[in-house]
């Protein structure tokens, strides 16, 4: 399992993912599961992904090819973001014709958010089923969660506004994730974060936060103090 979650703001986007995958409970490893696609001065794609490491890394790596080679139409080739959305889709479905048969019992588990700006256009932000089709995030909907979603979700519900910043969606984020894992062991460290500057076409906001984090550390008591706080200073209840 995982955890994954894009916000799309009016300032740009937060991309945030956890680094754990498993294979049962005695099995736990770490690999990243946020890729970056970045031209500067032209795009900014980034990609986070969910479901079955070999699904999803097969479909990663077929991307890369295709942009290395040269191979068709690819990211660095897209004209708009839909158009990149749609050669993700693409690709996941290429890897399912290979190998869905071979899959009978669990079928092709792969999904991902995907979002970014390609220079003319504005950034969007999509959620890409494992069937290849997908969604948008807009002004009703303005973040997309794949993988362990609901211990996080009450959190961005409360505070994350189109209107929000940067800043406080970021630990917003953060948050979420921490009570992710508090509830759900196969969500866990290391936490990849990436603040995209609306119209900025650069990645200059990229940050990993690892177990032990001082910053991370901070903001979980600053919450935990501040939930017991509020909690305490409710009107007292009246039986």
């Amino acid at each position: 399992m995982t955890y994954c979650v894009g916000i799309m703001l009016d300032t740009g986007l937060v991309f945030a993912s956890d680094s754990r995958t498993h294979a049962g409970v005695d099995n736990f490893a770490r690999f990243c599961k946020m890729t970056v696609f970045e031209r500067p001065g032209d795009r900014v794609l980034v990609l986070l992904s969910s479901g079955s490491l070999a699904g999803t890394q097969a479909v990663i790596s077929l991307l890369k090819q295709r942009n290395e080679r040269a191979e068709g139409a690819t990211l660095w080739q897209a004209a708009s973001m839909f158009d990149a959305a749609m050669l993700v889709s693409d690709a996941m479905r290429d890897v399912d014709r290979r190998d869905g048969e071979y899959l009978e019992e669990t079928g092709f588990n792969a999904s991902f958010i995907f979002g970014g700006q390609i220079a003319g256009g504005p950034p969007h932000l999509f959620r890409i089923y494992a069937e290849g089709n997908f969604i948008e995030a807009g002004i009703d909907t303005n973040f997309l969660q794949t993988g362990e979603a609901k211990y996080g979700k009450p959190i961005l519900d409360l505070a994350v506004t189109p209107t929000a910043t940067l800043e406080n969606a970021s630990k917003c984020v953060l948050v979420s994730f921490d009570s992710t894992m508090l509830s759900n062991l196969s969500v866990g460290m290391p936490i990849d974060l990436l603040c995209y500057a609306r119209d900025s076409l650069k990645i200059t906001m990229k940050r990993r936060f690892d177990t032990g984090d001082s910053y991370f550390e901070t903001l979980k008591q600053h919450w935990i103090a501040g939930t017991r706080k509020v909690f305490s200073e409710l009107p007292p209840l009246q039986w």
